[in-house]
């Protein structure tokens, strides 16, 4: 059976092909790409390219190309099906085995077809010779070019009252439909029918990773009363989590990858008109302050953000809002101080990339940038304003994840207000202490980021249960030695993660792993980076019930044997006959017993039919 559309695209946009490959052969960064010699012919040179921006590889010798699929199948032999497997198993996303898959039916495929719809609508409109034509002379003239409105599905909604309502019931889409995803609203006064939402705005389409649209911000062009807003944004719905959502990064995570630093800008015109010209590692937020939910999917790319908001009050309060939230996630934190009055899409127009890259240069710390605007309004001339600018900047203190950095912050402060370091240390941690006091518990938090009635939770698939192991062994030794009793490194399908294991029970049976990471110098880079990865995924400390969660991904593990098995058996069983087909038989009904004591035949794969056995009711919190 086919393995479901989304769980491939899923396995397809967590994919790194340039990590893959690196594996089996060195590559070195050339311009956009990386280059080295060709795995697939055995090639000396560097004639073998790979694109991080676009997943895709080509030798310029043998000719041969694909996606991060094709490398797996053209390097190992293997089929499309066990390549998605093999890159899934790599990237931590679970493919359930044959017998657990079924037809995937979409329960949000009426609101994709509806987008998407819309978005073809939008395009189309822009390109229309006469209705497009004062959206097309203003892009021009904020430098946006035909080829990078293509590139990012750029449209136009015009003015008429209903033009896409009137389009969307031709092609059969309902209207109820159209107005739970923002696209028609309902008039304030009756009498009419229902109006376009986003009329007389360019329209900027919001992607999810594997390119499907999630909803749209629009941006008047014309002047408009005082209680328009200049931008307008889809609400969220169903298949929309504006917190859970980065407009661009489907298009700039390759550069960011490959740059290891993100650039945040305000909106979805200051994104668009950098990368017009050619800075293309920029992302934005959807209209809202940046969540931790963004902060986190940010972090899984990079490891450095520059803050490029206006410099004005709101925008400085927005950078420092942020900058926290990219502190927890174990992002540094630079912040890029433009002229007054100017933003990223202005100092471009005027002056190219290279008038932004001398800001970006001179980028500072985030806590240092507060020091500096604390400098500049007096604050270390007293002993009131030192106590107001220490309140100031403990926040960003105590949001630092990094140890190491949040001591350097303590030192700054230290030496610019001349109190003790332990006196700011105090400060942080009592801090730190009253707010955890007055943290809600976990079950009310989950109880605040619950849907609310009548909307789904968003789907996310399991993670692989090798990962989910190791993400558990690396925070709590104490289950290595049950592990090893159960598993060898042979039972692991991701080679990578078989070598932590092995690396896991060689250190333990040696007494155990020192604190801190240079244990991790043992490794090969590829397992080192992806320990690395793993200790730093905040995932690992929300374990709330690690018993469950060892079981649950031990047995998931233990049970691929046997069902790879029963599987072989069955085709086996096609053409087998008299007395090799009652052989097969029992060892398929032997084989269904031993299952069956074990307490595979009750799961079968399944995570539900394993906690209703159990009485359990979750599979330990260690799934996202």
């Amino acid at each position: 059976m086919a393995i479901p559309d989304h769980l491939i695209e899923e396995v397809r946009s967590r994919g790194d092909l340039v990590e893959i490959v690196s594996e089996v052969t060195p590559l070195k960064r050339s311009g956009r790409t990386f280059r080295g010699p060709c795995p697939l012919h055995g090639g000396e040179g560097p004639n073998f390219s790979v694109d991080p921006n676009l997943n895709v590889f080509k030798c310029f010798t043998c000719g041969e190309s694909g996606d991060i699929f094709s490398f797996p199948m053209k390097h190992l032999g293997m089929g499309f099906l066990e390549a998605v497997r093999w890159v899934a198993a790599r990237v931590g996303v679970d493919i359930p085995e044959e017998d657990r898959l079924a037809p995937h039916v979409d329960p949000h495929a009426e609101l994709y077809e509806a987008n998407a719809f819309a978005a073809e609508w939008f395009r189309g409109r822009l390109l229309d010779p006469e209705e497009g034509r004062i959206a097309r002379e203003y892009l021009a003239g904020r430098g946006i070019t035909p080829e990078a409105g293509e590139r990012f599905g750029i449209g136009w909604a015009p003015e008429a009252w209903a033009g896409l309502a009137t389009a969307a019931a031709s092609h059969g889409i309902k209207r109820e439909v159209l107005t739970g995803l923002g696209l028609l609203r309902e008039p304030t006064s009756g009498g009419r029918e229902p109006y376009d939402a986003f009329r007389g705005r360019i329209i900027f389409p919001i992607e999810s990773l594997s390119g499907r649209v999630l909803a749209f911000g629009g941006r008047v062009i014309v002047p408009v009363e005082a209680h328009i807003p200049k931008y307008l944004n889809s609400p969220e719905s169903p298949i929309y989590h504006k917190g859970e959502t980065l407009y661009g990064l489907r298009w700039s995570r390759g550069a960011i990858r490959k740059e290891e630093t993100a650039l945040l800008v305000e909106g979805y015109m200051d994104y668009v008109s950098l990368a017009a010209h050619g800075i293309d590692h920029a992302v934005a937020p959807l209209g809202t302050a940046l969540t931790q939910q963004q902060a986190e999917l940010l972090a899984r790319y990079a490891r450095r953000v520059i803050l490029l908001y206006d410099s004005d009050t709101a925008g400085l309060k927005a950078t420092f809002r942020a900058g926290d939230e990219l502190l927890r996630a174990g992002l540094e934190v630079l912040v890029a101080t433009l002229p007054d009055g100017e933003d990223p899409d202005s100092l471009v127009r005027a002056g190219g990339a290279d008038a932004l890259r001398r800001y970006l240069r001179d980028a500072v710390d985030v806590l240092e940038r507060k020091v500096q605007i604390l400098e500049r309004k007096g604050f270390f001339t007293s002993i009131a304003g030192k106590r107001r600018a220490v309140d100031s900047l403990l926040p960003t203190v105590r949001a630092a994840a990094d140890g190491v950095l949040r001591g350097l912050y303590i030192e700054r402060i230290a030496e610019r207000t001349g109190i003790p370091r332990e006196t700011i240390r105090e400060e942080v941690e009592s801090g730190e202490r009253a707010a955890g006091a007055a943290a809600p518990s976990e079950r009310e938090r989950r109880a605040r980021r619950a849907p609310p009635p009548g909307r789904e939770p968003m789907q996310m698939p399991r993670l692989g249960p090798e990962r989910n192991l190791i993400l558990l062994l690396l925070r709590d030794e104490q289950w290595l030695e049950r592990a090893a009793e159960r598993l060898s490194p042979a039972d692991f399908q991701d080679p990578i993660l078989g070598e932590i294991f092995t690396e896991l029970l060689h250190l333990h049976a040696e007494g155990g792993r020192e604190t801190g990471t240079d244990w991790l110098q043992t490794l090969e880079p590829a397992a080192a980076k992806r320990a690395e990865e793993l200790l730093s995924d905040p995932e690992g400390a929300h374990i709330t019930h690690p018993d469950r969660f060892f079981e649950e991904n031990v047995r998931e593990i233990e049970a691929r044997g046997p069902r790879t098995r029963l599987r072989e058996i069955d085709r086996e069983l096609q053409r087998a006959e008299g007395e090799a087909q009652q052989a097969l038989l029992n060892e398929k009904a032997e084989l269904l017993r031993s299952m069956r004591r074990a307490g595979f035949v009750m799961r079968v794969g399944s995570t539900r039919r394993l906690e209703a056995r159990e009485g359990g009711s979750g599979n330990g919190g260690g799934s996202r």
